[in-house]
C-alpha cells in the first residue's frame, strides 16, 4: 500500500502521489539563526527527517505501484533554509512588526559579553555588532546539533551547499520576484515605500489556514496599525520589501541588481529604497531557486501555517502561474515538556546541548522527539527519555547478537510488511515501533537476516547507529570522592559489613550516582534528569 499522508491544504489524508514517479522534491522551513535551536524546533525538523527517511526506504512502495517487496523508495531532494535575515519577533503579523530577531540576538550577546558569560562555543572574537558573525555562529551551532541528531539534509549539504540556502545570499533573486509580481499586478509599492503583496489579486488566499480576506479585514485592528491599514490596499496585504535605515542587515536594490541594468532601472523607478526582504518572500525564492516552480512537499511547524506558508503559496503561485506551490503540506504539532509549554521562566526550556550536558544521549533524544505521531501534541518527559534510552539499548543488543550470529536466516516478511503498513498510514510511528518490539520479543535468537532487517527499520528511525557523545568520568568534579566511596563500599561488602555498605550506597544515591556491579568491579554513572 503506498503512503497516505495528511495534507494541510486539503484537510484530509490522501494518497501521496509525487509529480515525477520516482522523485520527490521537499522543502522544509528551517531555523532562524539568532539563538540555539530548542527541542521544540527539532521536533518539527525531525518529523520532516522521518518523513524523508520513510520516502527513501526500500519498504516504501511508490505511488505507481512499483517497488513493492522491499524494492521501493523514492529519490528525495530535500532543501532546508537557514533564515539569517528578515524574521521579526511578531511572526503573526504581515508587516514585519516587532523587533528584528538579529537585533534581539545582538542585545543578548552584548549583555553576555558584559557579564563575561558568552554562549557555549562562542569565542571572545564574536562581535555582537556584526550580524553576519552572529548568524554564522548560530548557523554553525545548528548544523552541529542537527548532525548530532542525524538529520540527513545536513549531510547532503556538505556536497551540495545549495540544499541549505540562506536568504542573505539570494537578495537579487528576491528583488527579481518582487518586480515580476509588480508587473503582473500582484504587488505594489505603497506611500510608505514598502512593497506589498496584493492579497485580493489571489482569490485562493486563505485556503491553507482557513482564513478569508473578510475575516482578516474584520480582525485587522489587532494585527495591523491604523496608519498602515490606510496605506495598504487591504489589511491582509503583506510585506515583500521594507526600507529601514535602522535594520541591522539591509541592501540597496539598484546595487544588488547592478548586473542586470534593466532591472536596476525598474527598482529605481518603483522607488525601492535600501532595506530588507520579507520573511515569507525568502522561502518562495529559495524553494524555487533549487527545486523549481512546483514542488511535492513543504514542511514546517504548525505555527508556520499562517501567515508564513499562506503567504508563500500566494507569492509563488502568482510568480509562476502554477495552481500549486507545493502539492502536500506537512505540519507537525507543538511540543510540551512535562505537560507544560516550554518556558525559560518555568525551567523547562531545553536545547539539545542542555540535554546532552545532563547525560541524555542524542539517540534517546531523537527517539523521544519522533515517537509521538506528528499530528499530536508531544509531551517530552524525563521518563520518556529514559524509556527511549532503554529501547535503544535493547535494539543495539539485538543488532549485536544478530551480527555475531553464524545463521544466515531468512527475512521476516511479516514484520517488514507490518512496519510498512504503519508508516504508510500517515507515518504511524507508534505502530511501527510496536511492530519492532513484537518482532524482537518473538526472536530470542536473531540471525544475520534479522540484523539486516533491523538496519532497514533503523534507516527510518535513525537511532540505533547514531553516535553517542562521549563523556569522561574524570571530568566530573566529584569523581575522586565517588571513587573513594566505591572503594570503601567494595571493602565493606567483602568483609560483609552490610550496614556500612548500605550507608555508602545511600550517600552515593544522594549524590545522584547510579552504581552497576560487574565482574570487573563497580561502575558508576550520574543519574540524568530534566
Amino acid at each position: 500500500m503506498p503512503l497516505r499522508l495528511y495534507n494541510t491544504l486539503t484537510k484530509q489524508t490522501e494518497p501521496f502521489v509525487p509529480i515525477e514517479p520516482n522523485r520527490v522534491t521537499f522543502y522544509s522551513c528551517g531555523p532562524t539563526v539568532y539563538d540555539f535551536a530548542h527541542i521544540g524546533n527539532f521536533r518539527s525538523f525531525l518529523a520532516a527527517d522521518l518523513l524523508r527517511r520513510w520516502l527513501e526506504s526500500p519498504l516504501c512502495e511508490r505511488a505507481d505501484g512499483s517497488g513493492g517487496n522491499g524494492g521501493g523508495g523514492y529519490q528525495v531532494t530535500q532543501v532546508m533554509n537557514i533564515t539569517d535575515v528578515g524574521h521579526m519577533t511578531d511572526d503573526d503579523t504581515p508587516d514585519g512588526a516587532g523587533e528584528d530577531k538579529m537585533e534581539a540576538a545582538r542585545a543578548r550577546l552584548l549583555e553576555s559579553k558584559k557579564s563575561g558569560k558568552l554562549p557555549p562555543g562562542a569565542s571572545e572574537s564574536l562581535d555582537p555588532n556584526d550580524p553576519y558573525g552572529i548568524a554564522n555562529f548560530y548557523a554553525d551551532a545548528f548544523l552541529e546539533d542537527a548532525r548530532t541528531l542525524g538529520m540527513k539534509v545536513v549531510d547532503d549539504a556538505v556536497a551540495r551547499p545549495e540544499l541549505m540556502p540562506r536568504p542573505t545570499r539570494v537578495i537579487a533573486q528576491m528583488l527579481e520576484m518582487i518586480l515580476d509580481l509588480v508587473d503582473k499586478d500582484h504587488a505594489y509599492v505603497a506611500l510608505d515605500g514598502v512593497a506589498y503583496f496584493a492579497t485580493q489579486s489571489f482569490p485562493p488566499y486563505g485556503k491553507l489556514s482557513g482564513n478569508t480576506l473578510e475575516d482578516l479585514r474584520s480582525g485587522a485592528g489587532g494585527r495591523v496599525s491604523a496608519e498602515t491599514q490606510q496605506i495598504k490596499q487591504h489589511p491582509a496585504d503583506f510585506m515583500l520589501w521594507k526600507p529601514d535605515p535602522a535594520h541591522l542587515m539591509r541592501w540597496d536594490p539598484p546595487q544588488e541588481l547592478a548586473h542586470k541594468p534593466e532591472l536596476a532601472a525598474k527598482v529605481r523607478e518603483l522607488g525601492l529604497k535600501e532595506g530588507y526582504p520579507g520573511w515569507h518572500l525568502e522561502c518562495s525564492v529559495m524553494a524555487r531557486d533549487v527545486l523549481g516552480d512546483e514542488i511535492d512537499l513543504h514542511s514546517g511547524g504548525e505555527d508556520n501555517i499562517f501567515p508564513h506558508h499562506e503567504c508563500e503559496i500566494a507569492q509563488s503561485c502568482c510568480a509562476t502561474g502554477r495552481n500549486h506551490f507545493a502539492r502536500y503540506w506537512f505540519h507537525p504539532r507543538f511540543l510540551q515538556v512535562e505537560g507544560a509549554k516550554m518556558s525559560k521562566s518555568k525551567g523547562n526550556f531545553f536545547t539539545l546541548r542542555d540535554l546532552t550536558a545532563k547525560g541524555f544521549s542524542p539517540a534517546a533524544i531523537r527517539l523521544e522527539l519522533i515517537k509521538t505521531h506528528y499530528r499530536a501534541n508531544a509531551n517530552f518527559t524525563e521518563q520518556g527519555l529514559k524509556d527511549s534510552a532503554r529501547m535503544i539499548t535493547r535494539l543495539r543488543d539485538f543488532l549485536s547478537r544478530a551480527d555475531a550470529s553464524t545463521e544466515p536466516g531468512a527475512p521476516n516478511k511479516n514484520a517488514a510488511a507490518a512496519f510498512a503498513r504503519s508508516m504508510d498510514d500517515d507515518l504511524n510511528i507508534a505502530g511501527a515501533i510496536g511492530t519492532i518490539n513484537s518482532w524482537i520479543n518473538d526472536t530470542p535468537t536473531p540471525t544475520h537476516a534479522d540484523g539486516v532487517l533491523l538496519r532497514t527499520f533503523d534507516a527510518v528511525l535513525g537511532v540505533v547507529e547514531l553516535p553517542d557523545i562521549e563523556s569522561s568520568v574524570e571530568e566530573d568534579p566529584e569523581a575522586g570522592k565517588i571513587e573513594d566511596l566505591l572503594r570503601r563500599r567494595t571493602k565493606a561488602r567483602a568483609s560483609k559489613d552490610w550496614a556500612a555498605a548500605d550507608e555508602i550506597r545511600d550517600q552515593l544515591d544522594a549524590m545522584s550516582v547510579v552504581v552497576e556491579d560487574s565482574p570487573d568491579g563497580p561502575k558508576w554513572t550520574r543519574k540524568v534528569q530534566l
